[in-house]
């Protein structure tokens, strides 16, 4: 496997791999990552769909891409994606999947014109007393001080931010500006989460930083991410025949081990209440979904509490990894980002309106008519003052195919699931639908007299506990995640937000696709490129803007310095004169 970018390696269609018609595949879990792995076994890796065997513990596929509405409850998004124009792996496979609305297209060409004709921008980031505009005013905020901290961490190496927290290397300069508002609650980034990976994000989405405060560089699919990506895939794949297979719950991967060469020789299966076994040779593939970000997630409803389970479920996610993780160390560190679901939590909840009691407080604050079928938030809007560090967002409407005329559907959710509320004087976690409803109509400025009433009888609010949402955030170290296909490996490789691939970041849909497409390259492989990562980090046009941009728009001469630094800087400054240097800085606004 080997990494490309540019035109040529991105249009050519690859040789048919040697041997893939005695080859076949077990994908374990159908989420982002496996459902990729299987679309790049038929289109590139050309394998027979029939030789391709999708093993899911759940009834339905899709992983933490949900939208469902269930009976008895109503709608539900757990979570919710927003999409770079630079997630190269993603964009690659998704021009080859048909729409599933409109006959002759492909899901990017209905992504891309939906988001020519209405681009995402965000008219209120944040609010403050009931539903007062925050007036972060689209600026970070931060001093020169905060700026050189959060500098000091792009060029920090990797192996000195093992196993440390954000708060150690940013202090209350960063930490109480307008950019850790906007950066932990669109990231969902605490203060003890790893500086790493915070990090690896500044770097990844550097060309980003500029549309932080109002979204303007985020696009957004037309409905719920199950309807918009993973359902598409699902008519794709059963177009090749690919096998699936649900209520098929993986508990455990055996391996035959030497010094040279490891080999995935068993799949231990529960199947209908019993269990059975899958035996293989080194022309069975095996992709593994290890751990889980949405495993333990539970359900309430309007009027019960979504319940916290704390405890690792036997032949879940996490179960099945600490076993894989135990025949061989190359397999990784599960218990680095299960250990501590207090650290990893945190809540959603999905808000169904029901009349036209709701819709004008929402409309007050973004600015839009949520009915219009265009953007409406623009991206979440953060409640700046509230004791749960609550955001919510309504997409583009209707968010589900078969959603009533009159109603929307939005989203939710809450950092800090331990805190009593403002209004209503409990921990998020201890709240019903209702009570997390009221709590959000307070912060919208709803009359404290109606606020009841309205979360009772005009809408439907179903919450969700997630103790391992931001699991994979946890401080953590070289080898705690498996590489995409550790060294010696013969027949298998490791996906999603668990496995470790270069450069990119995880919390994105593009990493999980990422890592469904280099472990079948590798594994089968493919002769052509996997597309690079977007090089903006290589970038110094990238690098001046983001510069500038992250000190709301000041220049290096607006910098407080002392004698010798100014100086220099004037020496600087007449070295560079009449060169391409002076008008680069020039063009970009440093000087």
């Amino acid at each position: 496997m080997y990494y490309s970018s540019g035109n040529y390696e991105a249009f050519a269609r690859p040789l048919k791999p040697e041997g893939v018609d005695h080859k076949s595949a077990y994908v374990i879990g159908s989420g982002l990552a496996a459902l990729t792995a299987a679309c790049y076994l038929v289109r590139d890796g050309q394998m027979k769909g029939e030789h391709v065997h999708i093993l899911e513990k759940e009834p339905i596929p899709g992983g933490a891409c949900d939208g469902y509405e269930y009976d008895n409850l109503g709608y539900v998004m757990r979570g919710g994606r927003e999409m770079d124009n630079h997630f190269e792996c993603m964009w690659d496979l998704f021009r080859s999947i048909p729409s599933i609305e409109t006959e002759g297209i492909s899901v990017l060409d209905e992504y891309y014109w939906l988001n020519k004709r209405d681009p995402n921008y965000s008219l209120m980031r944040a609010t403050i007393k009931c539903g007062e505009d925050a007036h972060t005013d689209g600026k970070f905020g931060l001093s020169d001080k905060g700026s050189m901290e959060i500098m000091k961490l792009f060029f920090t190496p990797d192996e000195k931010l093992y196993n440390k927290r954000i708060d150690e290397l940013f202090d209350e300069e960063v930490l109480n500006s307008n950019f850790w508002l906007y950066w932990r609650t669109m990231f969902a980034f605490e203060n003890w989460h790893s500086a790493l990976e915070m990090k690896l994000y500044i770097r990844r989405f550097v060309h980003h930083i500029g549309g932080l405060p109002d979204f303007k560089a985020l696009r957004f699919t037309k409905y719920n991410q199950y309807e918009s990506m993973i359902l598409p895939m699902i008519k794709y794949l059963e177009s090749y025949n690919v096998q699936f297979h649900y209520n098929t719950k993986v508990v455990n991967v055996e391996f035959e081990i030497n010094e040279n060469k490891k080999q995935a020789n068993r799949i231990a299966i529960i199947h209908d209440g019993k269990e059975e076994f899958i035996d293989l040779t080194e022309n069975d593939l095996v992709f593994i979904s290890n751990g889980g970000c949405v495993e333990n997630s539970s359900l309430g409803s309007q009027n019960t509490p979504a319940p916290f389970n704390k405890e690792i479920k036997e032949g879940g996610g996490w179960d099945m990894w600490r076993k894989i993780a135990a025949q061989d160390p190359s397999f990784g560190n599960p218990d680095n980002f299960c250990s501590d679901p207090e650290k990893s939590n945190w809540m959603s909840a999905t808000v169904t309106t029901l009349d036209q009691r709701i819709p004008p407080y929402l409309q007050n604050i973004c600015k839009r008519d949520p009915f219009s079928g265009g953007v409406v938030t623009g991206g979440i809007v953060t409640v700046k003052d509230s004791n749960w560090l609550l955001s919510w967002t309504f997409n583009r409407q209707p968010q589900f195919r078969n959603q009533p005329k009159g109603q929307l559907v939005g989203w939710v959710y809450g950092l800090f699931s331990d805190k009593p509320g403002n209004f209503i004087k409990k921990p998020m976690r201890e709240c019903t639908g209702k009570e997390i409803c009221m709590e959000w109509l307070y912060h919208l400025g709803v009359p404290v007299d109606q606020i009841e009433d309205m979360a009772e009888n005009s809408a439907n609010t179903i919450p969700c506990m997630m103790p391992y949402i931001t699991s994979f955030f946890m401080p953590r170290a070289a080898g705690d995640r498996p590489n995409v296909v550790p060294e010696g490996s013969v027949n298998f490789a490791f996906i999603g937000q668990f496995a470790e691939t270069k450069r990119d970041t995880i919390f994105t849909t593009e990493y999980s696709m990422r890592t469904g497409m280099e472990a079948v390259y590798k594994l089968l492989n493919v002769d052509r490129g996997v597309p690079e990562v977007w090089g903006s980090v290589y970038d110094i046009r990238d690098l001046l803007n983001a510069t500038v941009m992250m000190r709301d728009g000041k220049g290096i001469t607006d910098m407080k310095l002392g004698i010798k630094e100014k100086l220099a800087l004037k020496d600087t400054l007449k070295k560079i004169e009449g060169t391409d240097i002076e008008k680069l800085l020039k063009e970009y606004n440093l000087i």
